[in-house]
């Protein structure tokens, strides 16, 4: 997947703005923006109290903007808590179909690596002129297995104003023995993060990954959106 920010065949006008909910961890996370200074987040530490404050905090959230004022919806798509993903899946889902305006659903470990990728303390994985940081996302999983992925944060500018994401390792569950083999065979060199449970706060990258493919002229259905959870809820017998 590579997302870029060069082509800008659609702009948000400056009275429609963007959101993203972010729920795959006990954290809930909630951000908007116009992409024209207007912009915020915030996150409630909710734990098991999730399903029940989502919806008043989502309301309360958006005021004073209105549902008309959404160009489209971002949602955190997992890996991350089973039942804290779902929970926002279905509710983006349901916004988008109602609103029918698109929805994004863009991966957690995604999300971490914009984030990260971003940071200037974050060396390109090369001497080259515009490598790419890249970036190796590391988060516990059940059963003694975790989630890894390894993507590339490039900037497309050398001021920074303009940056990819590029997929390198798509978000994969596996043991800690095949992501450590994994990561000693890595061609090149990378920046190892190693995520816990508080992503909430990676809500904000949510939501500027699916402006990328909005600007980019995309317009996923919400029927798209699916939840990833890499494993099954239920341990197999």
């Amino acid at each position: 997947m590579v997302l870029q920010l060069i082509k800008n065949i659609v702009s948000l006008k400056s009275t429609k703005y963007g959101l993203a909910i972010h729920t795959a961890s006990p954290e809930l996370g909630l951000a908007i923006s116009n992409f024209c200074g207007d912009s915020r987040y915030q996150m409630w530490d909710l734990g098991r109290e999730l399903a029940t404050h989502l919806h008043q905090n989502l309301l309360d959230f958006i005021q004073p903007k209105t549902w008309e004022d959404l160009a489209f919806i971002a949602v955190a798509k997992g890996p991350g808590s089973f039942t804290g993903t779902r929970i926002g899946v279905v509710t983006a889902r349901t916004l988008a179909q109602q609103l029918d305006i698109p929805l994004f659903a863009i991966s957690t470990l995604a999300a971490v690596a914009w984030e990260k990728g971003r940071n200037k303390d974050i060396l390109p994985s090369s001497s080259l002129p515009n490598s790419g940081k890249a970036i190796a996302i590391q988060m516990p999983a059940q059963r003694s297995q975790l989630f890894g992925a390894i993507y590339a944060v490039k900037d497309v500018k050398n001021d920074g104003s303009y940056s990819d994401l590029i997929e390198l390792l798509p978000d994969t569950v596996m043991t800690l023995e095949s992501w450590q083999e994994t990561l000693e065979s890595w061609p090149t060199p990378y920046h190892l993060i190693k995520v816990q449970n508080e992503l909430g706060a990676s809500v904000s990258s949510v939501l500027e990954l699916a402006y990328l493919d909005y600007k980019e002229g995309k317009c996923p259905n919400w029927l798209e959106a699916l939840p990833y959870y890499g494993q099954h809820p239920v341990k197999e017998k």
